[in-house]
């Protein structure tokens, strides 16, 4: 399976993780599927949003298979 990293676009997480909405919006991301989210990476949305990208990635990831 597919995982997720610092330069995966919101898009392709959203496809990678049927979780991912409910864990970015943890994260105070409410526009998960504006059209710049399919451009925008993990890394750049965390920035803007002052969150550790790291810890969103890893949180992406827990319990993929």
């Amino acid at each position: 399976m597919a995982k997720v990293n610092k330069g995966t676009t919101i898009g392709e997480a959203l496809k990678i993780n049927p979780n991912a909405e409910a864990i970015l919006k943890g994260f105070g991301m409410g526009c998960v599927h504006c059209p710049m989210s399919q451009m925008e990476t993990l890394e750049e949305a965390a920035a803007v949003h002052g969150v550790d990208v790291n810890l969103m990635v890893e949180k992406l990831n827990e319990n993929l298979k």
